[in-house]
């Protein structure tokens, strides 16, 4: 029985390990905040509370698991954060940073718990310095800062006479098996902190059978626990379950109101008895003679039945406001049944992208049957197709906003980099973080973080000033680095901003020049110097340093957020700062389209980028003093990019064209098709090689009836319209150049 028990343990702590991981990562992830947000307000008791529980929390779970190094070096952090929080120690920047090097400590640690072998020399020289540097800050000295603290419970294992005894109840959450835990494992670890007098399980939370989901916990205890450990201690327990159970602790010496709050939170139960058993009133055998007493009376003709709760009193001595109180909570029925409505599970997110793709797929099926039923122009079939088609968009859009993030969490991880980038080139930086509730798909998150992990550096490094320098120029000698979100025409536009020296137009175009990115003698106009930045190799840094200086970097940020579909514009005053636009989708999957086409040829814009429609124009246009094709509209002048021409699409122009109207960052623009054919449910799916270097197409997707629809990168397109018609033929040509089939139209290539 021992070794099924052994290696039961052992099983739970193999398949609960990764929970802890990832529980401890984020733990860990809020302890970096938190100690950033003290540098700012370091007495801030809340912020002090808040550090101190989440090293506790870490702790404890790494106790359930026995990983004794983790336990005992975050001992050590736990004795600095609760002198701090008495207010013997003080955080300044030096103080700061330990902690933050012992919270990369403990982060590898957990990073190494499911690794075998142990830590090499320097890895215990280097954990052996920073406990030694803690209680230094701490004004004392550790005899033996690189050994384990010794377990404070080894005393607590034997039940003694002297020590007290706790009531504990517990409710663990439905959600608590699907997490990884095993309530009975935190059961048995209870035993040694001391001695289990007394368990009983709460029935009263198992469903009736034909109701009961397996996958779900329904375990609650009531236990009476002689131990000589304090309250934090039980409490430690529980640490890994903590936000998953309902945990009420009533000390030895509690006061007769604890066992009132304690019966207002368990659960509604039927019988007194019950009650009183579970929070410990009265034993299992007093409440079974008291119940014989009750039943000897109703045994006798004519005598009047005690009520067990007087019965109770006389024999067992319950104090009358107990019974009181037990009664209220009999007498109480259930308020509702959605009391966990807020309750969250995790879901790892292959399944989920998984699920989106199954969705793509149904979403094309759902068209190519909506087509087909028109095709019958059977009525009740197409009223039909018409249903399940509202149902799939409402399936659309509730699973696609299972995948959306707040993009705050991103920026909250810069203030490290922030933090720890200024001090190694002795900057003083502040860090402004603008729209961190802004939505954006997880999968996109994920991606952009490199991308402007680079971009903030190069802020730093290249775009602020030292205090010296930024003083000389009358600023103050703090600098700004502002990370801004929020939503705009259907994407999301992100911003890296500074107050700092601005790109040098001149430093930028001599580098060009002397690299032969442009023709000597021949100046851009500022746009286009400012995207030199963005070529393969181009540094403008006068010495190679650990963050900058070998032209790496900022091609790849492009090349990056472009293959999110995205685009990066950057504009710089001289002496005033620098501003970097990220504009990105929302999503990577699905999106609103509208359908037109050009003679055989379908495109898709996204919908959120179209303003109106003109429809039955004529084809002829106006030309600008640049030569581009421009139209009226309501007194203004709109340019206009005509895609026949524009791809070569070899199809007769009609006599009446439309004008799709759309919007975008550089401002609005029209777009000559020969029909609309309405709003389209658009799955995106990515373009092939041949396709990488076409302008104006960011995807394609299936339609129905099997055909191919690209769809338009409108800001691409935008810029294309606004371009002189000779400056566009010779993008254009780079692009037959690169790709020999590219002279193709594009319905043709993607057959």
């Amino acid at each position: 029985m021992r070794s099924n028990t052994a290696d039961a343990d052992l099983n739970f702590i193999a398949e609960a390990l990764p929970a802890f991981i990832s529980e401890a990562h984020e733990q860990l992830q809020t302890i970096e905040q938190l100690l950033l947000e003290l540098e700012e307000c370091p007495g801030d008791r809340e912020l002090l509370d808040a550090l101190f529980r989440c090293a506790h929390t870490v702790k404890g779970s790494a106790g359930i698991f026995g990983l004794d190094e983790v336990v005992a070096f975050t001992h050590h952090v736990e004795t600095l954060l609760d002198k701090m929080r008495e207010g013997a120690v003080t955080l300044g920047p030096a103080l700061s940073t330990l902690l933050l090097e012992c919270k990369d400590q403990v982060l590898h640690l957990v990073d190494c718990a499911n690794q075998e072998g142990g830590d090499s020399a320097q890895d215990l020289e280097v954990r052996a310095d920073l406990i030694t540097q803690l209680y230094a800050a701490m004004g004392t000295s550790a005899a033996h800062p690189s050994q384990s603290v010794p377990e404070p419970l080894a005393d607590n294992t034997q039940s003694s006479a002297n020590g007290g005894c706790w009531l504990i109840s517990v409710c663990f959450g439905a959600e608590c098996f699907r997490n990884g835990m095993d309530p009975l494992s935190i059961i048995r670890y209870l035993g040694t902190l001391g001695s289990v007098e007394a368990i009983a399980c709460d029935l009263a939370l198992v469903p009736p059978l034909d109701q009961l989901d397996p996958e779900s916990c329904h375990l609650g205890f009531e236990l009476r626990l002689q131990t000589l450990a304090e309250r934090n201690v039980i409490e430690e327990a529980f640490s890994f379950v903590r936000d998953d159970c309902t945990l009420r602790l009533i000390a030895p010496s509690a006061a007769l109101v604890d066992y009132e709050q304690l019966l207002e939170a368990m659960p509604d139960r039927p019988l007194l008895g019950d009650i009183l058993v579970k929070i410990g009133a009265v034993s299992a055998a007093q409440l079974a003679a008291g119940l014989h007493t009750q039943q000897q009376a109703r045994g006798t003709p004519g005598a009047v039945i005690p009520r067990l709760g007087d019965v109770l009193q006389q024999q067992a001595g319950v104090a009358p406001e107990v019974v009181s109180a037990a009664l209220s909570k009999q007498g109480k029925r259930e308020a509702s049944t959605g009391a966990d409505d807020n309750r969250y599970i995790r879901v790892q997110a292959d399944r989920l992208d998984e699920v989106i793709n199954l969705l793509g797929e149904l979403v094309i099926a759902a068209a190519g049957a909506a087509l087909q039923a028109r095709q019958t122009r059977h009525s009740e079939l197409i009223e039909s197709n018409q249903h399940i088609g509202r149902l799939i968009d409402e399936i659309r859009n509730g699973t696609l906003q299972l995948r959306m993030v707040p993009i705050g969490e991103t920026f909250s991880r810069f203030r490290r980099v922030v933090r720890d980038t200024a001090s190694a080139l002795n900057k003083d930086v502040v860090l402004e973080i603008v729209g961190g509730e802004t939505e954006l798909d997880k999968s996109v998150v994920e991606r952009i973080a490199d991308p402007l992990m680079h971009l903030v550096r190069n802020g730093l490094d290249h775009g602020l000033e030292t205090p010296a320098e930024r003083i000389a120029a009358g600023k103050t000698p703090t600098g700004t680095l502002v990370l801004s979100a929020r939503h705009e025409s259907g994407s999301i536009l992100i911003r890296i901003e500074d107050d700092g020296r601005g790109i040098n137009r001149d430093r930028v175009l001599q580098r060009a020049w002397d690299r032969g990115l442009v023709e000597k003698g021949v100046t851009p106009n500022d746009a286009d110097i400012l995207k030199l930045i963005f070529e393969p190799g181009f540094s403008t840094a006068e010495q190679v340093t650990n963050l900058s200086g070998r032209g790496v970097g900022m091609d790849v940020v492009r090349r990056n957020i472009e293959a999110l579909r995205g685009t990066v514009v950057v504009s710089s005053t001289q002496g005033v700062g620098s501003q970097i636009n990220i504009r990105l989708p929302l999503t990577l999957a699905i999106i609103d389209g509208f359908l037109v086409s050009v003679g055989s040829s379908k495109f898709i814009f996204p919908l959120d980028t179209v303003v109106e429609v003109i429809e039955n124009r004529a084809t002829a246009s106006a030309r600008d003093a640049h030569g581009r094709s421009v139209v009226e509209l309501r007194g203004e002048v709109l340019p206009v990019v005509c895609l026949r021409s524009l791809y070569g699409l070899d199809s007769l122009a009609p006599d009446r064209v439309s004008v799709v109207v759309v919007q975008c960052s550089t401002g609005p623009f029209g777009v000559l098709v020969d029909a609309l054919l309405g709003q389209h449910q658009t799955v995106i799916k990515p373009l092939g090689r041949l396709f990488k270097t076409l302008r104006g197409i960011s995807g394609s997707s299936i339609l129905g009836n099997g055909e191919v629809a690209l769809i338009f990168d409108v800001v691409s397109l935008g810029q294309l319209a606004c371009e002189p018609p000779a400056l566009r033929t010779s993008h254009l040509q780079l692009t037959a150049e690169s790709h020999p089939n590219a002279q193709l139209s594009p319905e043709r290539q993607a057959s």
